[in-house]
């Protein structure tokens, strides 16, 4: 039993004992449930996109875009309700004066034309409402000494053929697009996250799943009888590693989650866990104890080379890569409690970065380098944390209980991890800075081990 307790710390499952709680049966999708900071978020107007064909339009774009941007925490779409008009294109905006008044900071238009062959055109402006009223929706520039009508109001505007089968694609491809023109940040909603789904009323009750970032077009790519943890993502997006138990002990194993084909990277005595790829996606980093303690290891992926980075009596584990790929972050009880150092892969030299509170794990590196996240233990409780590099500052960013597993946005605004919510393992998401939070509950069974995918 020791050495089974000892294996799930140190594969990143530190404070989640494996529930035999009952639950239904899987149906859909994960669904976000926004908590709480919209009351600080920036106003935008995301009007239903004109469509000029016959019948009804085949896809509500608008409504995609307006529910990622309201996720991001950044913005609050002001209802359908509450608009002057429905304007098309920006050239159907009569009064920019009436749109001003909104308040708003932006607005998105658009229109959608069918084509031949299940295909459609879509267009979309994103205009300045208060700089059009200024110039009227025109104004005029000089250029090579020439005066040229110029659309400045106009922030961004696109046209593309989309089939039937991508219109949910696009709508989140248009969501990053107006995200990066208002923020200067890229988008991070053509995205996905892999997690751990767990029901003990099936047969094989762990399953590994992918789904977008906002839970729709959720898929099974492993069904196990025992344990599934820890997914990781590789750089370009096409697999993941993971911790399999199905053969009785640890063991990590890669799939691709478009071919579900896999291969099994380690299965040395002892423990096997914590894969996370470099940067670069040729080596992974990993837990092992195959030569008695638990400590980090590289392997080479290709050769299967491995090389030990740290060597230690105590426990070493959850190693995460910096994002330069020359270090590495680990949890390590080696000054008596959990608290994250950090090894120099060159020199092999680490130092402790975390000292607040009871217990520091779990660290994840920030995608700029510029901080880490953590899990907090503080007064007895685990939240989720962010301290800065090089200042040291730690800003406990949730409220939850028995908070885990975190996993950061590739763009760096947000944060999902596993938390308890009415006795049941969830994901959750908090914003960077802590001030917009959400759920993303299953409807049935429990949830855990969330992993944001990088930029797709």
């Amino acid at each position: 039993m020791k050495l089974k307790q000892l294996v799930f710390w140190t594969i990143g499952a530190i404070f989640v004992a494996i529930s035999a709680m009952p639950s239904a049966k899987a149906q859909t999708a994960l669904e976000i449930v926004i908590t709480e900071g919209q009351d600080s978020a920036r106003p935008i107007a995301i009007v239903p996109f004109q469509f000029r064909g016959e019948g009804e339009s085949p896809y509500n774009f608008a409504e995609i875009v307006a529910a990622d941007l309201r996720r991001s925490g950044r913005f609050g779409p002001v209802s359908n309700n509450q608009l002057p008009a429905r304007p098309g294109k920006d050239a159907d905006v009569r009064d920019y004066a009436a749109w001003a008044r909104l308040g708003v900071e932006a607005m998105l238009v658009g229109e959608v034309t069918p084509l031949s062959g299940g295909r459609y055109q879509v267009t979309y402006e994103l205009i300045d409402p208060l700089r059009g009223q200024i110039t009227g929706g025109s104004a005029q520039a000089l250029v090579d000494g020439q005066l040229v009508d110029s659309n400045d109001h106009i922030i961004e505007g696109r046209t593309s053929v989309v089939g039937e089968g991508q219109f949910r694609q696009y709508a989140h491809r248009i969501s990053d697009v107006v995200y990066e023109a208002l923020t200067g940040e890229r988008g991070a909603f053509l995205t996905r996250i892999a997690y751990i789904y767990v029901d003990f009323d099936l047969e094989n009750p762990y399953h590994l799943m992918v789904a977008d970032y906002d839970g729709y077009n959720e898929r099974v790519l492993l069904r196990s009888p025992e344990p599934l943890m820890s997914p990781t993502w590789s750089p370009d997006g096409n697999k993941l590693a993971y911790v399999s138990f199905e053969n009785g002990r640890p063991e990590i194993f890669i799939q691709d989650i478009y071919t579900t084909s896999r291969e099994k990277l380690t299965s040395f005595q002892g423990i096997n866990g914590s894969p996370a790829w470099s940067p670069d996606g040729t080596k992974m980093a990993m837990v092992l104890s195959k030569d008695g303690a638990p400590n980090i290891y590289v392997m080479d992926i290709a050769s299967r080379r491995l090389e030990q980075i740290t060597d230690h009596w105590r426990i070493d584990t959850e190693p995460s890569w910096t994002p330069d790929g020359k270090s590495l972050t680990f949890t390590s009880e080696r000054g008596g409690r959990a608290q994250v150092y950090r090894v120099d892969l060159s020199s092999k030299q680490i130092r402790r970065v975390t000292f607040e509170g009871e217990a520091n794990l779990g660290g994840v590196v920030t995608p700029d380098g510029n901080g880490l996240v953590v899990v907090h233990r503080a007064n007895g409780r685990f939240h989720i944390a962010r301290q800065d590099f090089p200042s040291g500052n730690l800003m406990v960013l949730t409220e939850t209980s028995l908070d885990e597993s975190p996993s950061v946005a590739p763009n760096g605004s947000m944060i999902i991890y596993s938390t308890t919510y009415r006795d049941k393992q969830v994901l959750a998401l908090v914003s960077m800075d802590g001030r917009f939070r959400a759920r993303l509950p299953s409807r049935d069974g429990e949830v855990k081990a969330p992993a944001w995918s990088p930029f797709l």
